[in-house]
């Protein structure tokens, strides 16, 4: 029974169907099904094949998205049970996000939010338009291990490297990756400002975090 249910679960994410993936979570809970067991086992599967065809090419944007959307719909649907029981997820690490000041892209930089949470990392999303000492208050106040940056224009790629200044100055560097995104961001700027990695796509940001976590 728990194996055909662990598959409709996988099947909602990947149908990107967030009713479905809401309802077999409350089938999960009223049946006794642990819920740690039906991210990991279930949802999660399914966030990992649309990701691997995404990367493939044989899945877009708009599916990631959806995909995204439903593993969201799930795994708050289960957070009150988890709570209940006790089971904390363990946490691969903390992540601040937010995509830089003076821009207002926000699909991407939501993606990797939505991403990085399911794959089991803290995520804080500070939203767009934010500045340094912002980015910089967050780091301080939940300690984080990783801070993502989006930009999607030249002209603000330069307030990616802003805040690693900032974190430079506030003696915080040395304790925090720091993790850059976005259209016009290449390797080569990512070395220039002394970044720890970078992504083009929300599958990518993923496996660069849990590498930076040595996860």
């Amino acid at each position: 029974m728990s194996a055909e249910l662990f598959q409709k679960m996988a099947q909602s994410i990947i149908d990107g169907d967030s009713d479905a993936a809401v309802e077999l979570a409350n089938e999960a809970i009223t049946t006794g099904i642990n819920p740690l067991d039906a991210i990991t086992m279930g949802f999660v599967i399914g966030v990992n094949q649309v990701g691997e065809a995404f990367a493939c090419g044989d899945a877009f944007l708009p599916e990631l998205v959806m995909a995204g959307e439903a593993m969201k719909a799930a795994v708050s649907t289960l957070e009150p049970e988890m709570e209940r029981r006790g089971s904390e997820r363990q946490m691969l690490g903390k992540v601040v996000l937010a995509t830089v000041e003076g821009d207002i892209h926000e699909i991407g930089k939501s993606l990797v939010g939505t991403m990085l949470s399911a794959s089991g990392f803290q995520v804080y999303d500070l939203g767009v338009d934010v500045s340094s000492d912002i980015i910089l208050a967050k780091t301080k106040e939940v300690k984080a291990d990783i801070v993502a940056m989006s930009a999607l224009l030249t002209t603000t790629m330069v307030k990616q490297r802003e805040v690693i200044e900032a974190l430079e100055k506030a003696g915080l560097r040395g304790q925090v990756k720091v993790m850059v995104g976005g259209a016009p961001v290449t390797k080569d700027w990512v070395q220039k400002i002394g970044a720890d990695g970078y992504s083009e796509d929300a599958i990518g940001a993923v496996a660069v975090a849990k590498s930076l976590m040595g996860a």
